[in-house]
């Protein structure tokens, strides 16, 4: 890539286009001219390589590097260990790779540019503390939360087309029976339908019970890193270690990164965006953000409304005003990210107090 004559020593920002195995940068200056293309392997030789080949360009202002959330994670660490800005960047929209094509440098390059343009701003996660451990963890439990599933829907599935003589003495039977018997059939040898279905629902059924007794494992843990991590947060009204976890990893390991409170509501989807056109002045619900921490709202809302009198009574006073059943869930989920986002900063706080 051609080199752009400056005079005095630039100011660097630099684009990162991230992949599995390799990475591919674009450095350009404080005006917007190309100062090179690096490309380099996803190792720890390679980000330091990286390192030194900004810093030879001039002053490095900041880095722009897309998926800091994947494939760009480690990057993004290593990064900010060497004390270098580091914003997330988006991928181009639609309307500039029809305009300016698709390639590796043209995507890194368009992310230097949007961290010039300020059009970039976000701080990525950094994913070095107990967020990033209850983020790991939760991820086995959903899987293992699912496979479980899975598993009893299967048990299920095969006794409803079982023979007959087997059906008769499993048909009825609640989830957790209906595994504890299965999982103590004897099928014998395997020469008949009968034997066969005996032998397939023991092994459903014991994995099945494998699968239990790991999620049970995994939530003895997620709730004590919860609860050591956010005590506030696990201890307000209605939120689980479930739940709480959802929202620590939505904020991360570094919660300051979040501005303001309509910061954290935006990342979970539960603000408002303007949606107005001529005369028509209005508001529409943010469709984006993190649909597992909106889930969790969701879910520590309706608890509310069940056991909560003050969560009750809102409704009411809503519902006399007009507004339906899902806008006012829609307001308590805001109301919810509110609470939260005070005690994430609080805990940011609290947090800096013991690192000084």
């Amino acid at each position: 890539m051609t080199r752009i004559a400056h005079f005095g020593p630039a100011r660097v920002i630099v684009g990162v286009d991230t992949h599995k195995d390799e990475h591919v940068a674009v450095a350009i200056d404080h005006l917007g001219g190309l100062l090179g293309e690096y490309r380099l392997r996803t190792t720890t030789s390679g980000y330091g390589d990286l390192d030194r080949w900004a810093r030879g360009l001039g002053e490095v202002v900041a880095f722009g590097v897309e998926g800091t959330g994947s494939y760009g994670a480690g990057l993004s660490r290593f990064l900010a260990r060497r004390d270098h800005v580091v914003i997330e960047v988006n991928r181009p929209d639609r309307s500039v790779r029809r305009r300016l094509g698709k390639s590796d440098s043209i995507d890194a390059e368009s992310a230097a540019r949007s961290v010039l343009a300020g059009t970039a701003t976000g701080t990525p996660k950094s994913g070095t503390g107990n967020v990033e451990m209850i983020r790991a963890l939760s991820i086995a439990r959903s899987s293992a939360v699912k496979a479980c599933t899975q598993a009893s829907n299967q048990i299920h599935s095969l006794v409803t087309t079982a023979p007959a003589e087997l059906q008769g003495v499993l048909d009825g039977l609640s989830t957790g029976k209906l595994v504890k018997r299965c999982s103590n059939l004897r099928p014998g040898k395997l020469t008949t339908v009968v034997s066969t279905a005996k032998f397939v629902l023991r092994s459903i059924a014991r994995r099945h019970q494998y699968l239990a007794a790991e999620i049970s494992t995994l939530d003895v843990v997620l709730k004590r890193l919860t609860e050591e991590t956010a005590p506030e947060l696990t201890g307000a009204y209605c939120i689980g270690p479930n739940t709480a976890a959802a929202l620590l990893i939505t904020a991360g390991d570094n919660p300051e990164r979040m501005r303001s409170e309509a910061a954290f509501a935006a990342l979970c989807g539960v603000s408002p965006v303007p949606a107005s056109s001529g005369k028509t002045n209005r508001h529409r619900l943010n469709h984006g953000g993190d649909r597992r921490a909106n889930a969790a709202l969701h879910q520590i809302v309706i608890v509310r409304l069940r056991h909560d009198a003050r969560t009750r009574a809102y409704m009411e006073r809503r519902t006399k005003e007009g507004k339906g059943k899902m806008e006012i869930i829609r307001c308590l989920k805001r109301i919810v990210a509110r609470e939260v986002f005070k005690i994430l900063r609080n805990l940011d706080q609290q947090s800096l107090k013991k690192a000084a």
